[in-house]
């Protein structure tokens, strides 16, 4: 129930950054469209965001927490970790920042060569100058938030994010009624957020108990340790962007196209953030904790609700991205420069990513059980395979599909991906298995949601034309919603994939 709560509590926080991102995306739809400078703003946007990815939410904190949970647990001196950890990163990133504004243009070219030439490659390398130093900030805080995670304190880590969110919405509106240029305004805004994120997660730990600021950084052997087992961590890392990276070039190929992926993946992050990252933050370290104690059975159980977590809401929006897509991209973004035509190419890809919504949840329930081990260099094995089929299906589909080969190649790489986790994890003993809970609920889970996407189409069929007037079309999608949980529901009870008291205890306990 412990595991549940901080789920639930992870989840909540990650749900309203996310809501707060569709109404930022929706807004800068509206007023960019997929035009010139909106392209530049996401080629600038996603720079920091990959290596975020590589050294926040990927090598460093995979190492780290780990880690950390381990000393906390065992009483050692876990906060001088801590901060020998921080003040080493600060390091690294400022160098890091300090190298990137010097190539830009290389960085942004490396990203999407298809700009090189025309006026959105210039302004995306001044974006992208702007941009950058964000990643210091947020680095940083996620490192923070480990700490915090750790400890088994789960809300302001997970509510940081949501300043990002707040911040970049009142930038648009400011700009706007101010006449200033929009694209300007959002990229200022975005390393002052970075700002207040490590603030609110630095002013978290303190009060939690570890004090962890700036200091001269110096080389330990435990820091030695961390890198031996970040290093794998980051190849991985590393490989997970060059597919982004992939996806970004051939998708640079076809005007608009960087755009409608951009917007098609804001779609279906919303439920993969939700679920896939609060299982990722909350498990590691307890899975790290019981590893440590030498207790399988509660690590057995802790793996087996994640996934049933992972499934129970995962597989029914998988089921809507595929089956509706059309309708949700249409409320959620075609107004203003966002035209019908972008909604149609937007959807297309939604459905794709869709199918792959199971595999890169599971992946974020799968994975925990080699870092909790301080197994980084499997992964990293695998992720190298799954870097393969990206980059084999994205290049070689785009000459026949265009730009929907990207989406196509992340699915299927993601699917591949998960499979060789799952296979290598069988060498864990029963602590890697799930236990017969899960395997009893997981067959009921999908057909209660095959059942509910039988819904959704038959609703999808009455209510369609209301989509198409500007007055119903919030409404239509508030009933087809509407439906599909409550559908979901029924079926689920009747099925037994799940309990609704289950959820209830625990946001109680939340």
């Amino acid at each position: 129930m412990r595991l549940v709560s901080g789920f639930f509590t992870v989840g909540f926080w990650t749900l309203a950054s996310r809501v707060l991102g569709f109404l930022r995306d929706v807004l800068i739809a509206s007023y960019l469209g997929t035009g010139v400078v909106h392209q530049a703003f996401v080629a600038a946007f996603t720079l920091p965001n990959l290596f975020r990815r590589f050294f926040a939410e990927g090598a460093f904190n995979m190492a780290f927490v780990p880690m950390f949970s381990k000393k906390l647990e065992a009483g050692e001196d876990a906060q001088g970790f801590a901060s020998d950890a921080f003040s080493a990163l600060a390091a690294i990133l400022l160098l890091l920042t300090l190298v990137a504004q010097l190539i830009m243009p290389w960085m942004i070219f490396a990203q999407v060569a298809g700009f090189s030439g025309t006026e959105k490659f210039d302004l995306a390398v001044a974006f992208g100058r702007v941009a950058f130093p964000y990643i210091i900030f947020i680095s940083l805080a996620a490192l923070l938030s480990g700490v915090l995670n750790s400890a088994g304190r789960f809300a302001a880590a997970a509510a940081a994010p949501v300043l990002l969110n707040i911040l970049v919405i009142a930038a648009i509106l400011l700009a706007a009624w101010r006449g200033w240029p929009i694209g300007w305004a959002l990229i200022w805004v975005v390393p002052l957020a970075g700002i207040a994120q490590m603030a609110i997660v630095w002013w978290a730990a303190k009060r939690a108990g570890f004090a962890i600021g700036f200091r001269w950084p110096r080389w330990t052997p435990e820091l030695t340790r961390l890198a031996k087992i970040a290093a794998p961590a980051a190849l991985a890392g590393g490989v997970v962007q060059i597919n982004l990276v992939v996806g970004r070039q051939v998708a640079s190929q076809f005007d608009g196209a960087i755009s409608w992926l951009y917007n098609a993946d804001r779609l279906y992050q919303l439920p993969l953030g939700v679920v896939g990252i609060a299982i990722g933050i909350v498990l590691l370290p307890e899975l790290s904790r019981r590893l440590q104690a030498g207790d399988t059975a509660t690590g057995q159980a802790a793996l087996s609700r994640a996934g049933e977590m992972a499934l129970v809401l995962t597989v029914p929006s998988a089921v809507a991205l595929l089956l509706v897509p059309l309708p949700l991209v249409s409320v959620l973004f075609e107004r203003g420069l966002f035209t019908a035509d972008d909604t149609d190419k937007t959807a297309l890809a939604v459905a794709i990513y869709g199918l792959g919504l199971p595999a890169f949840v599971l992946q974020k329930v799968v994975q925990p059980l080699y870092f909790a081990r301080e197994d980084t260099r499997t992964p990293f094995r695998y992720a190298l395979v799954a870097m393969v089929v990206n980059a084999v299906i994205a290049i070689g589909l785009a000459p026949f599909v265009g730009y929907i080969a990207a989406a196509l190649a992340t699915t299927i790489a993601g699917w591949a991906m998960l499979a060789l986790l799952w296979l290598g994890a069988r060498r864990m003993g029963e602590a890697a298995r799930f236990d017969t809970r899960f395997r009893r609920r997981a067959w009921r889970t999908v057909a209660a949601s095959g059942l509910m996407g039988a819904v959704l189409w038959g609703v999808n069929l009455l209510i369609g034309p209301m989509f198409g007037f500007e007055g119903w079309r919030y409404l239509a999608l508030v009933l087809m919603v509407g439906a599909g949980m409550i559908s979901y529901g029924l079926f689920g009870q009747m099925l037994g994939a799940f309990r609704l008291s289950d959820f209830r205890a625990a946001v109680r306990r939340g």
